[in-house]
């Protein structure tokens, strides 16, 4: 979890070059500690930025259902900021940005009052821990131990078994805080600006999950978050190639972004597609469900595995500790409904323009498009379409998913799509540009 240390023996292969000649040496060394610059044999900047923020090296969780403890253990003070959300029961541990230095697989199963938990980049500069929590808790007292001797310092949170109004009681005074905090410090900048010239189609690539949200994992632990950012930025290099489209991606690093959020920002930018790329895991049939599939938005899903699915990915933000927005009622506005209507049809024959492009190139699922109550779907406004690279539950599936080759013949393959997509309004440009 600790970044990667680069060029770690080039000094030393440096001085065991000058071992003959000792005043090299010498005069190395006293550069060193003249400057005092923050440099020792076998540690680069990278490490050194990385080493800047603290870092988490353990984890536990201790007690039963009355009272539980949860304790990290760090290499420096962090001022933890709490709150709680229900439906169902969650405890959020804000931080600022932090190395988390854990075993793998910790956090899966829980103690007491917490059933499980997870971690991990949530924005900007801001990390987060999630706790899935069995019953209403108290936030009994917080507090942060300094290191003595060989043990390292520690946050401490003690829970307590409460009742479901004095939770509810917490929840509402914890996010309102919280919120006010956002609200302070949001300010235009953090928005993607839209091109103040739209001459070319602006297409919105979307890679799922990403920060604390990992995505599915696959059977040789492969982490659907990293596989389908990599994916985004190939396709988008062969798109930008042609010099055809603004692409634009909702992350281009592991950072978390509400289901919500990815939504907006197609409409800020007023993107002519969306396209929202994912590597699932299935639940029922782990062994036999594989192949690329493309997903529109349905009220009703076409099939099972299209509602699991569905029902997966429009976990994303309960998984990252979000607030979770009510529904809106039913659409009243008759132009709006049309504008809806109209954008699930282009909808429709994109995915199935995809659909034809994919299938002499990669291997496709039993009826490859396929659709669902996606919530990162419903833009109104905004052509839009999930594409599964296939599923990492499936062995054969995630070989393929990490495999150059393969990922290079997807992308064409959606690329050539997009092309047919676009091409009557491309070439309507051209015509006026010629005139």
């Amino acid at each position: 979890m600790t970044g990667e240390i680069v060029n770690k023996n080039w000094i030393k292969s440096q001085v065991g070059k000058a071992l003959g000649a000792s005043f090299l040496v010498v005069v190395l060394l006293a550069i060193v500690f003249a400057f005092g610059l923050p440099f020792s044999f076998g540690q680069s900047g990278s490490a050194l930025a990385q080493s800047a923020k603290p870092v988490i090296t353990g984890a536990r969780v201790a007690g039963d259902e009355d009272r539980t403890r949860f304790v990290l253990d760090l290499n420096a003070q962090v001022v933890p900021v709490i709150s709680g959300l229900t439906n169902p029961y969650r405890l959020i541990v804000d931080l600022p940005e932090v190395t988390f230095d854990l075993p793998e697989g910790v956090g899966q199963s829980g103690r007491g009052l917490i059933s499980d938990w997870r971690f991990g980049l949530f924005a900007l500069g801001k990390s987060r821990v999630v706790m899935d929590l069995t019953d209403p808790i108290s936030v009994d007292k917080t507090f942060f131990l300094p290191a003595v001797d060989d043990q390292p310092a520690r946050l401490v949170v003690d829970l307590v078994r409460s009742t479901p109004d004095e939770f509810a009681a917490f929840v509402a005074t914890s996010r309102s805080r919280e919120t006010a905090k956002n609200e302070k410090k949001s300010s235009k900048s953090d928005r993607l600006s839209a091109p103040k010239a739209k001459d070319k189609p602006l297409i919105l690539l979307d890679p799922g999950h990403g920060g604390i949200d990992t995505g599915a994992t696959g059977v040789a632990g492969t982490l659907e978050k990293a596989i389908v950012l990599d994916f985004a930025k190939l396709l988008k290099e062969k798109l930008d190639e042609g010099d055809l489209y603004d692409v634009r991606l909702t992350r281009d690093d592991d950072t978390f972004i509400p289901l919500s959020r990815r939504v907006e920002i197609g409409h800020e930018l007023a993107a002519d597609l969306f396209i929202s790329i994912h590597a699932d895991s299935v639940r029922r049939g782990r062994k036999l469900v594989r192949g690329a599939t493309v997903y529109t938005l349905s009220d009703r899903a076409s099939d099972q595995l299209a509602e699991d699915l569905a029902e997966s990915e429009n976990m994303s933000d309960i998984i990252a500790g979000v607030v979770l927005d009510e529904e809106p009622t039913d659409v009243t506005d008759i132009l709006l409904d049309l504008a809806r209507r109209e954008t699930r049809s282009f909808s429709v024959y994109f995915a199935r323009t995809l659909v034809n492009e994919m299938k002499s190139a990669v291997r496709l699922i039993n009826n490859p498009h396929r659709s669902a109550g996606f919530k990162v779907l419903k833009a109104h406004d905004v052509p839009s379409v999930l594409v599964e690279l296939g599923y990492l539950s499936n062995e054969h599936d995630e070989k393929l998913l990490i495999s150059e080759e393969w990922r290079d013949r997807m992308a064409s393959a959606m690329t050539e799509a997009i092309h047919g997509f676009f091409r009557p309004r491309l070439a309507r440009g051209q015509a006026a540009a010629s005139q």
